[in-house]
This record gives C-alpha cells, sequence and structure tokens, in this order.
C-alpha cells in the first residue's frame, strides 16, 4: 500500500479551518526575532537594498544573522572579543550567518567582529549605547539611593571624614 508513518495534515473544524494565512503575514515569534535583532544591532540595510550604512554612507559588510534579519558589520577588522563590550560581539559561521556572542564573558584569546554602527561616523555613542547593561543597573542603583534616602531626598548625613 502506502507509508504507514506518513501524516495527513487535517483541516482545522470551522469554517476557516482549511485557510491558510496570506502570504507575508508575520509568524508569531517574528515580533521577538526582530525585538532580538534590535536589542543586538542586527539593523543592516535589508536586501535587495546596498550594503550601505543609512547614517554615514559607508559601505559595510552585511551578513544574514539567525533571526532572519541582517547586520552590518565593520568591514575587515577583527577585535580581541575581550576589548567589545557584551551584546556588540559578532561572530561569523562558516556559511556567513553572523550571530551575537551575548553579555557572557569571552573565552580568553577570542576574537569577534563589531557592528558598524558601533564604529560609524554618523551616530554618537549616546545614541549606540553600547553599554546598555551599565545604563541598567546605573538605574537601577539610582532607583535604591532614592528610595533609601531621607524625606529631602539625602541620604541620612555625610561620612566623618576626620
Amino acid at each position: 500500500m502506502g507509508d504507514t508513518d506518513s501524516v495527513i495534515p487535517l483541516p482545522a473544524p470551522g469554517p476557516d479551518g482549511s485557510r491558510q494565512p496570506p502570504a507575508g503575514t508575520p509568524g508569531p515569534w517574528e515580533g521577538a526575532d526582530r525585538a532580538q535583532a534590535a536589542r543586538e544591532g542586527a539593523s543592516g540595510p535589508e536586501p535587495p537594498e546596498p550594503p550601505v550604512c543609512p547614517q554615514c554612507g559607508l559601505t559595510g559588510d552585511r551578513r544574514p544573522t539567525y533571526t532572519g534579519r541582517h547586520v552590518l558589520l565593520e568591514p575587515r577588522l577583527t577585535v580581541p572579543a575581550h576589548l567589545v563590550p557584551g551584546g556588540h560581539r559578532w561572530h561569523v559561521d562558516g556559511d556567513g550567518t553572523a550571530w551575537n556572542g551575548g553579555l557572557e564573558e569571552p573565552a580568553p584569546g577570542a576574537t569577534c567582529r563589531i557592528p558598524h554602527q558601533l564604529a560609524c561616523p554618523g551616530l554618537t555613542l549616546d545614541e549606540v549605547q553600547p553599554w546598555r547593561w551599565l545604563t541598567a543597573v546605573r538605574a537601577h542603583n539610582a532607583s535604591a539611593a532614592w528610595r533609601g534616602a531621607g524625606e529631602d531626598g539625602f541620604l541620612g548625613g555625610l561620612p566623618d571624614t576626620g
């Protein structure tokens, strides 16, 4: 007869059970992928656009990412990973797909690539925010200091300096 291990998909019950979503409809995971791509700086121009930075006009090394987006890497530049802020350490697999090393401490002697936006002359570091994690820690500490402050917004007293 036939292959007994094959699965025959059945339409869901109801009037729309056999309808497929229109082509180009975002999947439920795509919002999370876009958010991850934005956090990681995977903001290169998507094909068929040329791999040119919209802020400065320089050409970068555009690589696809595992989130389905593209990142514009600084061309011909490999940097010791410990010198690059966490979240900006990019690695390129053998097939050319780029992935972000995240916030984890890099292995000794590891190298990485940096996104063009980190070195872009058209952006300030305030716009790029390479140390977002430090900004979050500072905001948390400011909140903790404010909660620990007295009624007037100041800590209880100055330390005795002798």
